[in-house]
């Protein structure tokens, strides 16, 4: 399975929210913090067109300003839960 990367800023309690979940879930990610590097944010802006986190990229595929509710739907696409 293809590790999708996870734009985060510090503080934010969608992207707290979001990482437990994926957490919980056993699915492994790589959480880039944007926070405070410059480079990590223009990366994600050029990725997704916007500026807000949580931003995922799942092989090419993105979910940008989500929550859980938003990412549900998007992992069962992936085939990542049931």
């Amino acid at each position: 399975m293809i590790k999708p990367v996870v734009y985060l800023k510090t503080g934010c309690p969608w992207c707290e929210e979001v990482t437990e979940y994926l957490d919980a879930k056993g699915i492994a990610y790589e959480g880039v913090t944007v926070s405070g590097n410059r480079e990590a944010m223009q990366a994600m802006i050029d990725l997704s067109g916007q500026s807000k986190a949580p931003t995922m990229d799942w092989d090419g595929e993105v979910l940008a300003d989500f929550g859980v509710d938003e990412l549900v739907p998007f992992l069962r696409k992936k085939g990542a839960i049931d």
